[in-house]
């Protein structure tokens, strides 16, 4: 017996010293990466700016050669016109800088009154208060101490600006690159067909579909999204940059230009756009009526684009969440700096594209992808093991807004479930967190039966029910017993499946769970049951299913019997052969699949029995 011990004791360890091995080695290639990354930005962020260009451009490209323009003039065109358009932009932006740079002193009035302003605003407030014991505090602490000398004058230090010529080699930088991203761009657009395929040899040919798959929607993608954002800053910015010339404010152009740019930058980037013409007309012109026209300008055009422009033209999302795409931009602008904050959006991406065809990626979907990190029945077994109902009870409502009742007790009520049952035969479940699970599915399971029965009396009292009785009710309901295999779960699943049948069909009894098998063929000859729909969630209740089936075909030959098998994973074909062998009629892996197919049996037991009730009151009225 030591021996195994030690054996399995020594395995375990080896896994647990596998594992460990394995997460200091991807951390330790995870810094090597970033490393890379930071290291040779001075050639990697020129290649990543002509790949965000070759991918802007690439539609129109491409638009332009299917028209019959030939392969190279389409991109020497709109290349050319990008740059002419680039370079014109920002030229004006320098020298509108330049200017409002040498305008800045003659606002120094207008400045002062504002400060005087609000200044006397906050007279008598509590900030007042506080900006007056914090400059005591101040002046406390800058007192020389007993005996100390006092302070002396510091010494004046004259700043002297370097020649012109210190600056020549970060100029010949910049154009150096700039002319860098332009032939990488222009080659990118002539070869893309031939760089495609060679990434896809790098890959391998054994995965020849799942990075074929990649590239596609990366570069949809990506494209379809710079695309749009740069039609939506575009539109933002020319509106931006008229209103503000409208209202007076100086350098109009300016401040639209930089409006659609810093747009880019997701979130935070129109509101640093914003703040700049908002103080500019501030500092510019006396009273406070052009900096609440800017203000509104600014607030109007940005609804305008988040409500109306981008649902419109964006089709899809780009892909990353929220918080995913805001750690994204603070990760690339430390990593490169102001070019980070432009790569961010479609580095992250690329990042999540390739995450959802390539499984080493997948830890960065899972982080930074806007899908579900976890299914609707996960999120909701979890609440419930977290003894959190309010929250659990959100799921449900969030999963209702979108989907039928029939779903939400498929997807997510049953699922839930079964994992639940998992848990309790693996051991990893006290007695208190199964009742308290089972106790609150079972109150989400009744207030979603009033709610169906609210909504059937409203909808019955909109269509003007007449008194008489109808072709429906007018047939006898078919008695249908509900049978609860193994416990509490099988018990809750047959609660939602008595919630999907027409009550005006039939009429479903549950048997308690852990009945005796005499007992339910006892409950089935005292009541005449027609139709038996035994529950039997999974992993449980196989055996206990097929000896209940045997019993009750043994005592009764013409008896429907149904057996759920609600939420099985896989397949369900080796339970089905056993079910029916041992006398079921139907053997279903959902609660829709078994309502379609016990309908019928219910429609034709309800038809013998108001057959047999006519038979009878012909024989009792003649």
């Amino acid at each position: 017996m030591s021996y195994w011990v030690s054996r399995r004791d020594t395995s375990a360890g080896r896994r647990i010293y596998t594992g460990q091995l394995r997460f200091l080695t991807g951390l330790a290639s995870l810094a090597l990466v970033v490393a890379c990354l930071y290291w040779a930005r001075v050639i990697l962020i020129p290649i990543a700016l002509a790949l965000l260009l070759a991918f802007l451009l690439s539609p129109v490209v491409g638009a332009l050669q299917r028209v019959g323009l030939g392969r190279v003039a389409p991109v020497v065109l709109v290349v050319s016109l990008a740059v002419a358009l680039l370079g014109g932009v920002g030229w004006i932006t320098l020298v509108q800088l330049g200017n409002l740079a040498h305008e800045l002193p003659t606002y120094r009035a207008n400045i002062r009154q504002k400060i005087a302003d609000l200044r006397g605003a906050g007279k008598g407030t509590v900030l007042e208060k506080f900006q007056e014991t914090a400059k005591e505090i101040q002046r406390e602490v800058e007192k020389p101490a007993p005996g100390e000398a006092p302070n002396q004058k510091p010494i004046p230090v004259v700043v002297q600006t370097p020649s012109v010529l210190w600056r020549l080699p970060s100029l010949f930088e910049a154009l150096g690159t700039a002319g860098l991203v332009i032939v990488l761009v222009i080659f990118m657009l002539l070869r893309r067909q031939d760089l495609r395929d060679r990434l896809i040899r790098l890959m391998g040919d054994g995965r020849l579909t799942t990075t074929t798959r990649a590239l596609d929607d990366a570069g949809h993608r990506i494209s379809r999204y710079l695309l749009m954002q740069s039609i939506i800053n575009g539109t933002f910015g020319l509106a931006l940059g008229l209103g503000l010339f409208l209202i007076g404010v100086p350098y109009a152009f300016l401040w639209g230009f930089l409006g659609a740019a810093l747009r880019f930058i997701p979130y935070v980037g129109p509101w640093i756009a914003a703040t700049l013409p908002i103080a500019l007309s501030a500092a510019a012109f006396p009273g406070w009526v052009r900096p609440a026209l800017a203000l509104g300008l600014v607030l109007t055009l940005e609804l305008v684009s988040n409500m109306v422009l981008e649902p419109w033209l964006y089709g899809q999302s780009a892909g990353a969440s929220d918080v995913g795409l805001l750690v994204a931009v603070a990760f690339w602008t430390w990593l490169w700096g102001p070019i980070g904050l432009v790569l961010a959006t479609p580095l992250t991406v690329c990042f999540v594209v390739f995450s959802k065809h390539v499984a080493e990626f997948e830890i960065l979907g899972v982080l930074m992808g806007d899908e579900p990190a976890m299914a609707p029945s996960i999120r909701y077994y979890q609440r419930l093991l977290a003894m959190n109902q309010d929250e659990a009870t959100e799921v449900v409502d969030e999963y209702l807004k979108t989907n039928a009742l029939e779903d939400l007790h498929d997807q997510v009520l049953i699922p839930a479930l079964v994992c639940m049952k998992r848990d309790r035969r693996r051991g990893r479940l006290t007695e208190e967190e199964e009742q308290f699970i089972v106790q609150a599915t079972r109150r989400t399971i009744e207030d979603l039966g009033e709610r169906e029965a609210e909504a059937s009396t409203l909808s019955a009292e909109r269509l003007e029910v007449p008194d008489h009785e109808d072709a429906a009710t007018s047939l006898a309901k078919a008695p249908v017993l509900g049978c609860p295999v193994v416990d509490q779960m099988d018990e809750l699943a047959l609660l939602m499946f008595r919630q999907l049948l027409d009550p005006t069909r039939c009429d479903v009894a549950l048997a308690a769970p852990q009945m005796l098998a005499s007992e339910i063929v006892s409950l089935v000859d005292q009541h005449g049951v027609a139709v038996v729909c035994l529950g039997a969630l999974p992993p449980d209740g196989l055996a206990q299913a097929r000896y209940l089936c045997k019993r009750l075909r043994a005592r009764f030959p013409d008896l429907k019997i149904v057996v759920g098998r609600w939420g099985y994973e896989g397949n369900l074909a080796s339970d089905r052969d056993l079910l029916r062998a041992a006398g079921a009629e139907h053997v279903g892996a959902n609660l829709r699949e078994t309502g379609d197919a016990i309908m019928p049996l219910i429609q034709l037991a309800a038809s013998s029995l108001a057959r047999d009730a006519g038979a009878a009151r012909a024989l009792t009225d003649a």
